[in-house]
């Protein structure tokens, strides 16, 4: 751990479009996070494309732009996100952040990037959803705490903050 402490940690963060990320990202940044020597690294995993078919019910070819109007919404999304939780991490103290943006199944990618990166700890948010959804949709969270091989905080926000919004 003293080596650690000399050199900095380096803190994945995975971050989406729900407030769940952003406060897990908020709540790192206050209690996890001392000092400048530490490393942020905000993920996005941008999801897959759903396979389309080139025709419609009536059998007419689709615009031949669809498929590339979907990926500039994805990459203006990503952008977006991280803008948020760079300006949030901007507010709370001065590190360094690095931006990781990558195509996949947020499980696979979060996973990987954890591996590939060697961080010293994964922070992310939860949902919170129910049994129910958690058994149809899975539980993104829970696949990465059995899985990646570095410490794994999940934070949950606290129900009085999510009944606000």
């Amino acid at each position: 751990m003293a080596e650690n402490e000399s050199k900095g940690l380096k803190i994945l963060v995975a971050v989406d479009e729900g407030e769940e990320s952003m406060y897990a990202l908020s709540w790192c940044l206050t209690n996890i996070v001392r000092n400048s020597k530490d490393t942020l690294v905000l993920l996005y995993a941008k999801p897959p494309l759903a396979a389309y078919s080139g025709f419609d019910g009536t059998g007419y070819s689709l615009a031949s732009n669809i498929t590339l109007t979907m990926e500039n919404y994805r990459n203006v999304l990503a952008e977006g996100v991280m803008e948020k939780a760079k300006m949030l991490c901007r507010r709370h103290r001065d590190m360094k952040v690095e931006t990781v943006v990558e195509n996949g199944d947020a499980r696979d990618v979060i996973c990987g990037a954890a591996e590939k990166l060697g961080v010293d700890m994964l922070v992310m948010g939860s949902h919170g959803y129910g049994l129910i959804k958690r058994a149809f949709l899975g539980s993104v969270s829970n696949h990465c705490a059995q899985n990646v091989k570095c410490p794994v905080m999940i934070v949950k926000r606290p129900k009085s903050t999510a009944e606000n919004k």
